[in-house]
């Protein structure tokens, strides 16, 4: 079985933010577009706020502790694009054929994500530079 038949849709593209209160607001601002749900995902250090767009999601993610990943993004390289979430049907099987295929992972395991689900990511160096996350609705 291909990768590429594993992924169902994309999930979300989420941006790292310093400030997620002005950029929620600038995507009302601009789009019209309402947040539908926030989470402070504690394992992560992270705070996100989701914008609905068709069946998928803008993820907009700022830092809960300069330490966490996301924080350490931000201070490396700023603001913008983090990472692109694709929906999958089993976690598992998806992470299992990327590690069996020989590519790099961040994750050994699924793992609990925001809004229950179970992810899983993929190191940006098997992703030609883009940490990419895999994400099973439960």
């Amino acid at each position: 079985m291909s990768l590429g038949s594993l992924l169902t849709e994309v999930d979300h593209i989420a941006i790292a933010v310093r400030d997620i209160e002005a950029a929620a607001g600038w995507y009302r601002d601009v789009f019209g577009a309402e947040v539908t749900h926030r989470e402070v995902v504690e394992s992560d250090g992270v705070e996100e706020a989701l914008i609905k767009v068709a069946d998928s999601y803008i993820q907009l993610l700022t830092p809960t502790k300069p330490d966490s990943p996301v924080g350490k993004f931000l201070e490396s390289r700023g603001e913008g694009l983090h990472h692109v979430a694709y929906r999958v049907d089993d976690c598992a099987a998806a992470l299992e054929a990327v590690k069996s295929a020989g590519h790099r992972v961040v994750d050994e395991a699924p793992r609990p994500g925001s809004r229950n689900t179970t992810v899983a990511f993929l190191h940006p160096k098997s992703g030609f530079g883009t940490l990419i996350e895999l994400v099973q609705e439960n």
